[in-house]
C-alpha cells in the first residue's frame, strides 16, 4: 500500500515551473494545429473542363444535349424536360447548387443522383464544363 507521505512528497516534487511548461507545450501544439488544420483537408484542385467534357459526354449528353440546351436524344422520351443550361434560371444557380443537383438528383424527375457513380472531382469538373457550355452560344 502506498503511504500518504509518499504521495504528498510526489505532489510536492511537481513544481509550478513544470506545470507551466506543460501548459506552454499544450498551447503551442494547439496553435500549431490551428495553423496547419486547413492543410489537412482533402486536396482541392481546380476543376478541369477537359475532364468535365469527357464525363459530360459519357453521362449527361444523352439528356442535356451536346450544347447543354436540354435537347439530347433521350430528352424526347422524358416526362420532365432536362435542364437547359442556357436558361437564365440555370445561369443563376451557384456551383454548390449544381453540385448538389448532380450529387443527389432532383426528386420526381429523371435526374438521378450521381453520388457513388462519379467522384467528387468528376462532379466538380462537370460543373466547370456546364459553366463553359452556358457561356457559349449555339
Amino acid at each position: 500500500m502506498i503511504s500518504r507521505n509518499w504521495l504528498e512528497e510526489a505532489m510536492m516534487r511537481i513544481s509550478p515551473l513544470n506545470v507551466m511548461s506543460a501548459h506552454r507545450v499544450t498551447l503551442t501544439m494547439g496553435f500549431i494545429g490551428l495553423l496547419f488544420a486547413p492543410l489537412l483537408h482533402a486536396q482541392e484542385y481546380p476543376a478541369d473542363t477537359t475532364r468535365g467534357k469527357a464525363v459530360y459526354e459519357r453521362h449527361c449528353q444523352a439528356c442535356h444535349g451536346v450544347g447543354g440546351w436540354g435537347d439530347g436524344p433521350d430528352a424526347k422520351t422524358l416526362k420532365v424536360a432536362p435542364a437547359n443550361f442556357h436558361r437564365f434560371m440555370s445561369f443563376l444557380k451557384s456551383d454548390e447548387e449544381l453540385l448538389r443537383t448532380i450529387e443527389f438528383g432532383v426528386v420526381f424527375s429523371p435526374m438521378h443522383a450521381w453520388r457513388g457513380q462519379l467522384t467528387d472531382g468528376e462532379m466538380q469538373d462537370v460543373v466547370a464544363y456546364i459553366r463553359l457550355l452556358s457561356q457559349q452560344g449555339r
